[in-house]
C-alpha cells in the first residue's frame, strides 16, 4: 500500500527545493535593496515598504509556479488568473489613484532625487508651497510648512510637478 509520502514524494521535494530558492532569493533582494538604501541615503521605513512589495510579489510568483508543480494544467491556470485579473482590473480602475500614488511611491525610491530632511518648493500654480520632507510613505509626502502645519502631498503629483531643492539636509537613520 502506497503512502502519501510515495505518491508525492517528487511534488514534496521540489515544493521544498521552491520555497528554499524564493526563502533565499527574497533574503538576498532585501540586501541588495538594503544596499542600495543605504548607499542613496534613503529613508529605513521606505526601504522596508518597498521590501514588503517585493516579498509580495515573490510569494505570488511562487504559489503560480507551485501550482504547476503539484500538477495544474496551463489551461485551468490561465483560467483562474483570468478571472482573478478580471476582478481585481475593474477593482483596480475603481481606486485608480490609489494604484497610481504605490506606483509612484515605488517610482520614486529609486529614482527620487529629495530625501526627508531636505527643504523643497513645489511649483504648483493652485497651491505652491515650501515645505520640509518630513516622511515619504507609500501613498503621500509628509511636508512640513514653515508656519508647522503638516500637508500630505500624493506622490503622483509629486513627480507631475516642478520641484525645486531649497536647502539639502538629509537626516541619517541606522540600518539594521
Amino acid at each position: 500500500m502506497k503512502t502519501a509520502l510515495d505518491t508525492y514524494f517528487w511534488e514534496i521535494i521540489n515544493t521544498v527545493i521552491l520555497i528554499l530558492f524564493f526563502i533565499l532569493l527574497n533574503f538576498i533582494l532585501k540586501k541588495v535593496l538594503k544596499g542600495v538604501g543605504k548607499r542613496s541615503n534613503i529613508n529605513i521605513a521606505r526601504v522596508k515598504l518597498i521590501n514588503r512589495y517585493i516579498t509580495v510579489t515573490l510569494i505570488l510568483i511562487a504559489l503560480l509556479i507551485e501550482a504547476f508543480v503539484l500538477g495544474a494544467e496551463r489551461d485551468q491556470i490561465a483560467l483562474v488568473f483570468s478571472s482573478v485579473f478580471a476582478v481585481v482590473g475593474i477593482a483596480l480602475f475603481a481606486i485608480w489613484s490609489i494604484l497610481s500614488n504605490i506606483t509612484s511611491g515605488v517610482i520614486m525610491f529609486f529614482s527620487f532625487p529629495y530625501k526627508v530632511g531636505d527643504k523643497i518648493m513645489i511649483h504648483d500654480k493652485d497651491f505652491p508651497l515650501e515645505a520640509i520632507i518630513e516622511d515619504i510613505g507609500a501613498f503621500q509626502l509628509h511636508l512640513r510648512l514653515d508656519n508647522g502645519n503638516l500637508v500630505t502631498y500624493p506622490n503622483n503629483l509629486m513627480l507631475q510637478k516642478a520641484v525645486t531643492l531649497i536647502q539639502k539636509d538629509a537626516i541619517d537613520e541606522e540600518y539594521d
